[in-house]
């Protein structure tokens, strides 16, 4: 039986194709028989038209004028007008046509020339002369009448008209998604692939779901005639271009819809080339030329000095007085006279003998009160340390690294305060290396290559992984009740109330809306003759070609929509894939999206909670060894879990570093003079004294700031401690190896040796304590908050270590000289030695190296000018690798090796193929509601060709300069072609309670008979204030569908936000970066889009009424990041020059000397820059990690070089060479001592963090510094000293000379009284005239007493 019933129906449809008449005035069909007996699921009634061959009817009343309002090209006036269509077909192709001008409306030629061709097929009075009848089927109607169905048919359209019509059409986008509206409309070509003929091969494709029956659309090139049926004639009508008026007075198509109608607008020009001089790099032309002049000048210098010597040497043979050499003969030295003393020797000297005697005194009460000085600073430190109690660590980057006035972060709470914060991503990028792929023979789409993890078992796995996730429950102390995903995830269709299936949940099983049985359907389909199975693949295949259908094109008749009612574009799908070869990708993307809740919110917790048990799940499947797959995941978590991770993992690193550091100082800081006095020498305790001292300062520090509530952070408890040991122990290294280098004089008490010795290096330590601090305090001016809080807790850290040095250190000091004096043993002091210690001082090894072998070879002749060449060749080179240092800190160094997020950032840079969103926000002042203000924003018929949107659109042409790749969303645009009448959206109800009232498209027809607004005479569509103000909240509220795409809700419900009189205080259009990889590439899109921005507001200021202070901004959530990298070039330079300046100034005024401030200043500039070099070459990128590092190079630069220099000013040696010697020799070898080898065994030990950032920016960089510092001080200091250092001290030498005479005063004098009292002796006399002894005591006038001890003082200092 039912092969005899398609036995009739070929029949039937073979002799109506055959008997078919092809006349002008005549029609191939005529009125509505009924529903398509050949189509099954449809999203639209497939209302088809019964065969009838007859004349054109004449239009009249009614008939005539639905006709003419929606056929308007077929208009010839009433009772000239004939046409092949009945009120109820017009009623239908009215119906058919709103679904497409919906999306096509906002170009009026476009969506003219889309009705023009429809009007034809269906209403033209020569409608059998354009079609030929191909298929019928004899069904029964609604009245139950047999009648012959018209299915399909040709229709015959002049090439040149097609053509014409998609090209105004190809470029229509679609505001919501920023695509192009053809996409929708070529099913599976999407829109790059899309041609006029496969444009209209969709439209004419029943399967699709909105074409009522099948339409072969045959193209005909002009005066072609080959093939076409008899009396048959192509329509050859003429097709509006996208740049001109419609005949019903419609506009030209914008700019963004039409790029005929877009003015002249000239590219960007493209940024800057790399600075050049002569077509050389012009960076190393300038470091070629002042390396060139540095050593001109040096050996300038050389010359001049040489003569200058030989010249001396000619006319002064023979001077005043004498002095002794080193072989203890005689050499003649000029006399000083008090006349060529300066005013600044003088008081250099002055303030050198008052901080000296200051300092004396204060050694001598301390020390001789150490029990009491110890317990006081134990209150202090401990009154500070209870601040702990309230500190706050901070972890969150945005706190850490931007600043609360900054402008990423002012935009940043600007946005999250008005919108709601961006959502929170959980995400996975799963692969399937290894697979092999194949060749799918698709039915409709031609053969595919399918890469082997398109699969269907593979999409199995990832649906029931999917689930899994999807449903995830767990109890919530915050909520009091069970979670689950439900609670918290974004659900952009349904946010009041979401169930799971409303959550966005972003992958490829959503094409079959995540179910198993849509993923294991089949069915076999008849395309031109040949019948095969159809399943999954055609569907993807389709799906992410058209990713905005309800249905797909094969008899599977699925949607392509997702189960929360969204699309998922492609890129949200798979990755890895080339020129949109969707079914070769190389990478499955899954992704839940969050809702991102404020940190006091109790969801935010539940956040937490939820995307905790997510890792635990998706590690659980990743250690499965049954797992296919190999993939990367996070979660919107995982940044801060992973750097909080690592650094509790990095703490007994940090630990072991300090361990070791106190090792080195407690041996470092022995004597060693006798093996059976180890015990009794060692310096164990002190040490250990030490370090607790630099731990009591740091800890005083953090609780002196928690009291007052500045937070601190990782970063300041990972490197202030090291700062300040550095410091610490070189002061304390300078001290006690003062200590064991002096000999207690006649009658001195301990505490008073204690006391000369703090008197003698005192004022260096404090030149460098004092320098430092004042450095970070300045560098406390920056606004980067994480440098900020380390230059404030680095200060005063260092303040506090220098305090307690001069107070608990030297009593502890004090203390274990009583100790050593006793000869007790060190840790068990009730046992003593009988060993008595050395009369002479202890040098110990360092010292006299460097005197006998280091000094001498280092300022010999030809070694001091390799020096300065070698160091002037360096430091060039430095300023011209630091021009190339790369400014920024990928985010992946974050992460500690091994961590699985070092794995996610590589699968996102290699498969993602979209950058992040950006928003254009703005702000409070700009009429929305006025028809310029609408103008300048949107970009649809009418609007201004420079406005918001279209100026966001220019940008997306250059996306290699603009970082940007997709155009905006724009909501006013979407609302004026929802309150477009020629759509479906916006009715209001006729009849019912509800009268008046917005009525949704889904709502019949006849409940909702009016339109909200009236059609314009000119096509160009703007509400009213009135208008704008009542049904802008329908617009955003109503839920998009087929039958009114454009509805508000999901897509910019949250996009504008207005105040409680209506008015816009803020709005956002989202568009798309391209694919940013890496921090250079963020922060040079930042910088573009902000220029865009910038010009936008511009613009936008221009419109009457318009605020001065209106601005339209950039948002996305990574430039609060990425601002830094702004300015931190020039905010570095500022930050260290204004660190640079206390070691110029302090130095300058402790020594009064400038030259002494001016060299010291240079060595340390020196080491910065070099210390940048290196960065270069090391591949350390500059960033607020490196710069926190960087001010702490200059406090440290100054422990290297600035005792160096005072000693240096303070020597009395007759030459330069041989002063530069002794401070070598003496401070050198503290120096050596106390920072070099107490940093670098820390140091080495950070090798072995498995945190990235303290491998390289804490072991790496300060391994450059303290090895740079050790270089410039140790070598090129000393060197330059004895080149460019200031003469000796003529205020020093005239009070050696005064009293050396005082001396030899007192002394002939002595010899002279011995004398007579031989005499007296000697010769017999009756009676004595005076007494022996009143003679001893008579005051010989302008001697100093302590003339011998002063003379001891003044050469024994040498600091």
């Amino acid at each position: 039986m039912a092969h005899a019933t398609v036995s009739v129906i070929f029949l039937l449809a073979c002799l109506a194709a055959y008997e078919a008449q092809h006349e002008p005035g005549y029609c191939s069909f005529y009125e509505e028989c009924g529903r398509n007996p050949s189509v099954g699921n449809a999203l639209i009634p497939p209302i088809v038209p019964c065969l009838d061959y007859s004349p054109a009817r004449s239009l009249k009343g009614e008939h005539y004028r639905r006709l003419k309002q929606a056929c308007p090209m077929l208009d010839r006036g009433e009772n000239n007008t004939y046409a092949c269509c009945s009120i109820k077909q017009i009623r239908s192709l009215e119906m058919s046509l709103t679904l497409s001008k919906a999306v096509l409306i906002r170009c009026p030629s476009c969506a003219d020339n889309f009705a023009h061709l429809h009007c034809i097929t269906t209403c033209s009075p020569d409608q059998s002369q354009r079609l030929r009848i191909t298929k019928t089927m004899i069904a029964n109607t609604s009245m139950n009448i047999e009648k012959e169905f018209v299915v399909g048919y040709e229709a015959y359209i002049s090439k040149t008209f097609a053509e014409g019509s998609f090209q105004s059409c190809k470029n229509v986008r679609i505001p919501a998604t920023g695509g192009f509206a053809v996409a929708t409309m070529c099913g599976r070509y999407g829109a790059k692939l899309c041609t006029a003929q496969r444009w209209y091969d969709f439209q004419g494709d029943s399967s699709n779901g909105l074409a009522p029956l099948d339409i072969d659309f045959k193209l005909v090139p002009e005066g072609d005639t080959e093939g076409l049926p008899a009396g048959v004639f192509p329509y050859d009508g003429r097709a509006l271009k996208c740049n001109e008026t419609t005949p019903t007075g419609g506009e030209v198509c914008s700019c963004q819809d039409c790029q005929e109608s877009c003015p002249s607008v000239p590219p960007p020009s493209p940024p800057a080339g790399p600075f050049t001089l002569a077509d050389a790099d012009g960076y190393l032309v300038i470091c070629l030329i002042l390396l060139c002049l540095l050593l001109f000048s040096f050996l300038f210098f050389l010359s001049v000095s040489l003569f200058l010597k030989i010249t001396e040497r000619r006319d002064t043979e023979g001077g005043k007085g004498k002095s002794t050499d080193k072989n203890g003969n005689e050499v003649t030295q000029r006399v000083i006279y008090p006349s060529e003393v300066t005013w600044t020797e003088r008081n250099s000297l002055a303030s050198q003998e008052f901080l000296g005697s200051l300092f004396q005194a204060w050694g001598t009460l301390i020390a001789s009160h150490p029990l009491k000085v110890l317990l006081a600073c134990a209150i202090v430190v401990i009154a500070f340390a209870i601040g702990l109690m309230h500190i706050e660590l901070t972890t969150d980057p945005v706190q850490l690294w931007s600043a609360p006035n900054s402008r990423a972060r002012t935009e940043k709470d600007f946005h999250d305060k008005l919108f709601d914060p961006f959502f929170r991503t959980n995400q996975l990028i799963l692969t399937a290396p290894g697979r092999p792929g194949q060749i799918y023979d698709s039915l409709l789409f031609g053969k595919q290559n399918f890469s082997g993890l398109i699969s269907k078992d593979l999409i199995m796995q990832l649906l029931e992984l999917q689930t899994k996730i999807q449903n995830i429950e767990f109890w919530s102390e915050d909520l009091n009740r069970p979670a689950s995903l439900k609670d918290v995830c974004f659900a952009p269709l349904n946010p009041s109330n979401p169930s799971l299936t409303d959550c966005a949940v972003n992958s490829l099983p959503q094409y079959f809306q995540n179910s198993v049985d849509k993923l294991n359907a089949k069915v076999n389909m008849t395309e031109l003759g040949v019948t095969k199975e159809v399943d999954w693949r055609d569907h993807f295949i389709y799906c992410v070609n058209s990713p905005l259908s309800f249905k797909d094109i094969t008899d599977l008749g699925m949607s392509c929509m997702a189960d929360y009612g969204a699309p998922v574009f492609p890129f949200l799908a798979v990755g890895g894939y080339e020129n949109d070869g969707f079914t070769s990708a190389e990478a499955l993307i899954l992704t839940f999206s969050l809702n991102n809740y404020a940190r006091g919110d109790a969801k935010f917790n539940v956040a937490l909670q939820w995307e905790k048990i997510f890792l635990d799940i998706v590690q659980e499947y990743q250690r499965n060894p049954n797992t296919n797959f190999t993939f990367a995941y996070m979660a919107e978590r995982s940044l801060e879990d992973e750097i909080n991770r690592t650094t509790a993992e990095d703490i007994p690193i940090f630990m072991i570093s300090y361990a070791v550091i106190f090792v080195y100082i407690a041996v470092a800081l022995g004597e060693y003079s006798s093996c059976k006095r180890i015990l009794v020498d060692s310096k164990f305790l002190v040490g250990l004294g030490g370090i607790l001292v630099v731990g009591c300062s740091v800890l005083a520090s953090m609780g002196f700031y928690a009291w007052i509530g500045i937070p601190s952070s990782l970063v300041i408890l990972q490197v202030v401690p090291f700062l300040v040991l550095a410091v610490g122990a070189d002061n304390i290294f300078i001290f006690v190896l003062e200590h064991q280098r002096d000999m207690r004089r006649p009658g001195e008490s301990r505490e008073e040796q204690i006391g000369r010795v703090l008197g003698n290096v005192a004022p260096s330590m404090l030149l460098c304590s004092l320098s430092e601090s004042i450095c970070f305090f300045l560098g406390a001016l920056t606004t980067m908050p994480a440098v900020k809080s380390f230059a404030l807790y680095a200060a005063l850290a260092v303040v506090m270590d220098f305090v307690l040095q001069m107070t608990a250190f030297v009593a502890l000091l004090s203390l274990d000289a009583r100790r050593q004096d006793g000869n007790r043993c060190e840790l068990i002091c009730c046992v003593t030695v009988k060993a008595q210690r050395p009369t002479q001082p202890n040098e110990g090894v360092l010292l006299p190296l460097m005197r006998k072998y280091y000094a001498p070879v280092l300022l010999h002749p030809i070694t001091r000018i390799v020096v300065m060449v070698v160091f002037i060749l360096m430091f060039c080179s430095s300023i011209y690798l630091m021009f190339h240092v790369t400014v920024g800190l990928d985010q992946e160094l974050a992460m500690p090796q091994g961590s699985y997020m070092l794995d996610y950032f590589k699968y996102l840079y290699a498969y993602f193929e979209v950058g992040v969103p950006t928003y254009f926000v703005t702000t409070k002042g700009f009429d929305f509601t006025a028809v310029a203000g609408m103008n300048a924003t949107c970009s649809s018929t009418g609007c201004d060709p420079f406005s918001l949107t279209q100026k966001i659109q220019y940008a997306t042409e250059y996306p290699e300069l603009s970082y940007m790749a997709i155009p905006a969303n724009s909501w006013v645009d979407d609302f004026i072609d929802w309150l477009n009448p020629g759509s479906k959206c916006c009715r209001l109800y006729t009849l019912g309670p509800n009268a008046g009232n917005f009525c949704s498209a889904d709502q019949s027809a006849i409940l909702c008979g009016r339109k909200c607004m009236a059609t314009p005479p000119n096509g160009v569509l703007r509400p009213t204030v009135e208008q704008f103000n009542r049904f802008l909240p329908d617009f955003l509220g109503n839920r998009p569908d087929l039958q009114c795409p454009k509805g508000g809700l999901g897509a910019y419900d949250k996009a504008v936000v207005r105040d409680a009189s209506g008015e816009i205080i803020a709005s956002r259009f989202m568009a798309y970066h391209t694919p940013l990889k890496n921090s250079q590439e963020f922060t040079a899109a930042l910088q573009k889009v902000r220029e865009l921005a910038h010009n936008i507001t511009k613009s936008m200021r221009q419109i009457p009424g318009t605020s001065p202070d209106f601005e339209v901004f950039p948002y996305t959530v990574t430039y609060v990041f990425y601002e830094q990298y702004l300015t931190i070039v020039p905010e570095g330079l500022f930050n260290i020059s204004l660190c640079l300046v206390p070691t110029f100034v302090v130095c300058c005024i402790l020594l009064m000397d400038l030259r002494s401030g001016f060299l010291n200043l240079l060595t340390i500039v020196m080491i910065t820059v070099d210390t940048v070099g290196v960065m270069t070459l090391w591949g350390i990128d500059y960033n607020a990690v490196a710069l926190i590092n960087l001010v702490t190079a200059v406090g440290i630069s100054v422990e290297f070089v600035s005792h160096l220099t005072r000693s240096f000013a303070l020597s009395i040696q007759p030459t330069q060479v041989d002063r530069a010697k002794e401070a070598a020799a003496n401070m050198g070898s503290a120096v050596f001592a106390g920072v070099a080898m107490t940093n670098l065994p820390g140091i080495v030990v950070l090798a072995f963090a498995k945190a990235q950032l303290i491998q390289i920016f804490f072991f790496r960089l300060n391994l450059v510094i303290t090895l740079l510092g050790l270089f410039h001080g140790l070598v090129f200091l000393p060197v330059l000293l004895s080149y460019f250092g200031p003469g000796v001290n003529k205020a020093i030498l005239l009070q050696l000379q005064q009293a050396k005479a005082q001396q030899e005063q007192l002394s002939n004098h002595t010899k002279h009284i011995y004398e007579n009292e031989s005499y007296v002796n000697n010769e017999k006399t009756p009676e004595p005239t005076h007494n022996p002894s009143t003679q001893k005591k008579i005051p010989i006038e302008g001697v100093n007493p302590a003339g011998t001890i002063e003379e001891e003082t003044m050469e024994n200092t040498s600091f």
